[in-house]
């Protein structure tokens, strides 16, 4: 059930949020250094697990994709709270490792872009929902 996929997600943040802390607490600094970021890629992972062993059923699966996708705007909302004048005026390391993020996603997003088609193979046509309980009963 779709229930199932908020648990996973309850599970994953959680246990992010306690290794960020534990990481934090190693490097020094009195605060949570990549818990959602960690949360995230615990799911990720448990997703990719539960698939293999034919653990997730097709409603989980579903639960867990909605959850995934809204995580990305919580990571950006959680950012936009940042104090971004004081780590600019800490100096340019903030400045370099944000430049350089974005540079690396540009490269990544190319190479996954760049794949080769046969010239023979049509394009696939357009999907007009991604729920594929909906496509199936077309």
């Amino acid at each position: 059930m779709i229930i199932y996929g908020t648990a996973l997600l309850a599970i994953c943040h959680l246990l992010g949020i306690f290794i960020g802390d534990l990481l934090g607490q190693a490097l020094g600094v009195k605060t949570n250094v990549g818990g959602v970021g960690i949360a995230m890629l615990l799911l990720i992972f448990a997703r990719i697990y539960m698939q293999k062993k034919n653990m997730l059923p097709k409603l989980t699966e579903l639960g867990v994709e909605y959850w995934g996708a809204m995580y990305i705007p919580v990571v950006v909302a959680m950012a936009a709270q940042q104090d971004m004048v004081s780590a600019l005026r800490g100096g340019p390391v903030a400045l370099l490792s944000a430049l350089g993020a974005v540079a690396v996603c540009a490269v990544v997003i190319s190479v996954i872009n760049r794949t080769e088609r046969p010239e023979h193979e049509p394009e696939p046509a357009p999907m007009l929902h991604d729920n594929p309980l909906l496509a199936e009963a077309e």
